[in-house]
C-alpha cells in the first residue's frame, strides 16, 4: 500500500480530428503519440468517457500489447488514466505484453468491461514505423461501430482528462500491486500476469494435447517448423508447443519478442515469412508456421513450402472440424467467412448442411454471430482463422486444429489439401496489394470503378482474354444486413461476380494516414483442373482487373507491392 494518497488531476486539452477508430483501432506513425501534445491521452480518455461511468466504476479492464516501440510508454499513461477514471483493477501482461487472442481470453475470464490492445498488428514496429490502440468490449471482441463512433465523437469535443501522474506500475514483476488515490473510497489495484497462462489453459480445453504430444514428440513425430517472427507470440509457442507438447526448441526461431521485430516486417505471407519459407524448401520440415506482430494471423505451409491459402485453410478446418474435441462437444452452429474470402468454405457449408454467412472485413461482425450462438468457425482471406473460443482470429489456435488433423488423418498437409479438392473443387485465390497510394489517387479509383459497374450497361457485359470470356453476372458496392441485429454496413467493398461464379473484388485499407493500400481480390472456381499454378489460372482475370481500375496508369507502377 502506498505511504500517501495519490493525486488525482484534471488536465485541459484540446481535440484532435483524426481520432477515429477505423477496422483495428486509431494507427498512426509513433512520432504522433510522441510528438503531438496529449495525442495518446486525448485518445484513451475518449475511451473511458465513451462507457457510461455506472459501468465504469470499480470495473476492470484489460491493458496488453504486441510489445512494440512505445507500448511501455503507452501503458503506463492508461493506467494512470485508468485509475483517475474509477476502473478498480488493470490486469496486465508480464512486461506489458500479450497477445490479441489472449486479452480477448482473459476480458472473457475475468469479466472485465472491456481490454485496450497496443498494437499495429502486422505493421512494421519501431520509433519511425507505426503503432495502434485498439478497444475490445465485454464480449472479448473488437469494438462495434456504435462505440467506435462514440470514442470518435467524444474525441473531436475533448476538453480535459483526468490522470494520476504519480501513479507507477513495476511491469517486470508477476502479483498484485495496490495503490490509495485521494478521493477514492477503495484501493486501485493492478495485476500483473502471466501472459500465457490463462490462454494456454483454455487450449487445453479445446484440443486434444495427448494426441498432439505423441504427433509432435512420440515415435514416429513429425517435424515442424515455427517462426514467431520477433512478435508477441514467441513465449506462446515456447511454452506451448516446445516445453508441453515436446517440440525440440530449434522448431521455433524467431521468438524473442522485439520492439522492431528485428527490423522485419511482422506480416506471415510470403513475401515477409521469407526466412520460413527458404527453410521449409529441402524438405525437412513437415509442417510450417507463421504468425504476425500480435499473434492473431497465421500462415500455413507443408512439405518444400507447400502454400495453404486462408480461404483453403478455414474450409479444410471446417471439413475436419470434429478433428477437435471441443467441437465434438458443442456442435457447429455456422461458419463464416469475411466477403473477399474464396467461396471456397461455402462448399464445405452446402455439403454439410451448415449456415453459412458472408460478412464485411472485420471480426467483430464474427463476434456478434457468435455471441448470438450463430457461429462456430470463421476466416477471412488476410491470414485470420478462429473459432468462437474467443472473439478474435487466433493465430496459434489455427496451428493447433491443422495438427489436430495432421494427427487424426495421419496425411500430409499436401495430400489433405488436394483430397479436399478433389472432394470440392478448387477456389483459385489470389490478393494483390498496392502498398502506399496517394489517399486521394485511391479514392477517385474507387469512385470512378464505383460509377462504372453500378452503371446499368455493365450488367451482362462480356470481356474476352486470350481464349476465356467471362459474362458480368452482378455487380455492386457490398452492404450488410446483420441478421443479428439488422444493422447495415454498406461500402463494404466493390464486387464484380462474372457467371461462372468468378469474381473480382477491390478495396481500399489502412486509410489513417495520407496513404492507402489498394486490394484487389481474384476468386475462381475449377471443378476439373485443380493442380495448376494459381497466378497462371487467374492471370485472365488479373488483366480485366488491372484494365477496370487503370490503377497501373493511375498510380504509375508496373504491378502490386505484394502477391498473396
Amino acid at each position: 500500500m502506498a505511504d500517501s494518497l495519490l493525486q488525482v488531476l484534471t488536465v485541459p486539452t484540446a481535440p484532435y480530428p483524426d481520432q477515429r477508430p477505423g477496422t483495428s483501432g486509431l494507427r498512426k506513425k509513433v512520432r504522433v503519440f510522441q510528438s503531438r501534445r496529449n495525442y495518446l491521452h486525448n485518445f484513451i480518455q475518449s475511451i473511458f468517457s465513451s462507457i457510461d461511468l455506472r459501468d465504469r466504476q470499480g470495473s476492470t479492464v484489460v491493458v496488453g500489447g504486441d510489445g512494440r516501440f512505445f507500448n511501455r510508454t503507452a501503458i503506463g499513461v492508461i493506467v494512470q488514466m485508468a485509475a483517475a477514471n474509477g476502473v478498480g483493477r488493470v490486469i496486465i501482461g508480464h512486461h506489458g505484453i500479450m497477445s490479441t487472442p489472449a486479452i480477448s481470453c482473459v476480458i472473457r475470464k475475468y469479466k472485465a468491461i472491456g481490454g485496450i490492445i497496443l498494437t499495429a498488428s502486422h505493421n512494421p514496429g519501431g520509433p519511425d514505423e507505426d503503432f495502434g490502440i485498439k478497444f475490445n468490449t465485454a464480449n472479448g471482441g473488437p469494438a462495434k461501430e456504435a462505440v467506435t463512433n462514440k470514442i470518435f465523437q467524444v474525441s473531436r469535443t475533448i476538453e480535459e482528462f483526468a490522470i494520476c501522474p504519480g501513479l507507477q506500475v513495476d511491469l517486470t514483476t508477476q502479483g498484485q500491486q495496490i495503490f490509495d488515490l485521494e478521493n477514492k473510497f477503495k484501493p486501485f489495484t493492478v495485476e500483473i500476469v502471466d501472459s500465457v497462462e490463462t490462454y494456454a489453459n483454455l487450449l487445453r480445453n479445446i484440443f486434444d494435447f495427448a494426441a498432439l504430444k505423441e504427433l509432435l514428440s512420440g515415435e514416429k513425430h513429425i517435424k515442424i517448423r515455427i517462426d514467431a517472427m520477433h512478435g508477441v507470440v514467441g513465449p506462446y509457442v515456447r511454452r506451448i508447443l516446445c516445453e508441453e507438447l515436446g517440440c525440440p526448441l530449434d522448431s521455433a526461431i524467431h521468438c524473442v519478442p522485439l520492439e522492431d521485430f528485428g527490423g522485419q516486417h511482422p506480416d506471415p505471407n510470403l513475401t515477409y515469412a521469407a526466412d520460413l519459407v527458404d527453410s521449409m524448401r529441402d524438405g525437412q520440415y513437415d509442417f510450417g508456421a507463421a504468425f504476425d506482430g500480435d499473434g492473431d494471423r497465421n500462415m500455413i505451409l507443408g512439405q518444400r513450402g507447400f502454400f495453404v491459402t486462408p480461404p483453403d485453410s478455414v474450409a479444410v478446418i471446417a471439413d475436419n472440424i470434429f478433428c477437435i474435441p471441443y467441437f465434438q462437444h458443442t456442435g457447429v452452429r455456422g461458419f463464416a467467412r469475411s466477403m473477399p474470402t474464396s467461396a471456397a468454405l461455402d462448399r464445405v457449408a452446402k455439403a454439410s448442411k451448415i449456415e453459412l454467412y458472408e460478412t464485411p472485413t472485420g471480426w467483430k461482425f464474427f463476434g456478434n454471430l457468435m455471441d448470438a450462438g450463430r457461429l462456430s468457425l470463421c476466416g477471412e482471406e488476410s491470414f485470420g482463422t478462429g473459432g468462437d473460443h474467443i472473439r478474435e482470429k487466433d493465430g496459434l489456435w489455427a496451428v493447433l486444429a491443422w495438427l489436430s488433423i495432421l494427427a487424426t488423418r495421419k496425411q500430409s498437409v499436401e495430400d489433405i489439401l488436394k483430397d479436399h479438392w478433389l472432394k470440392y473443387g478448387r477456389n483459385y485465390f489470389t490478393r494483390y496489394d498496392y502498398d502506399n497510394v496517394d489517399i486521394d489517387t485511391a479514392c477517385e479509383m474507387m469512385e470512378d470503378l464505383e460509377m462504372m459497374i453500378v452503371d446499368k450497361s455493365f450488367a451482362k457485359q462480356r470481356f474476352a482474354v486470350e481464349d476465356k470470356i467471362y459474362k458480368v453476372e452482378k455487380a455492386d458496392n457490398f452492404e450488410y444486413t446483420d441478421p443479428v441485429d439488422s444493422t447495415v454496413s454498406r461500402n463494404q467493398g466493390l464486387r464484380i461476380i462474372f457467371s461462372d461464379g468468378s469474381r473480382i473484388i477491390y478495396r481500399l485499407s489502412g486509410t489513417c494516414c495520407d496513404v492507402a493500400t489498394v486490394r484487389i481480390y481474384i476468386d475462381s472456381y475449377e471443378k476439373e483442373q485443380i493442380l495448376e499454378d494459381t497466378q497462371v489460372m487467374l492471370a485472365p482475370l488479373a488483366t480485366i482487373a488491372v484494365k477496370f481500375s487503370q490503377l497501373h496508369r493511375r498510380t504509375g507502377r508496373s504491378g502490386p507491392s505484394v502477391i498473396t
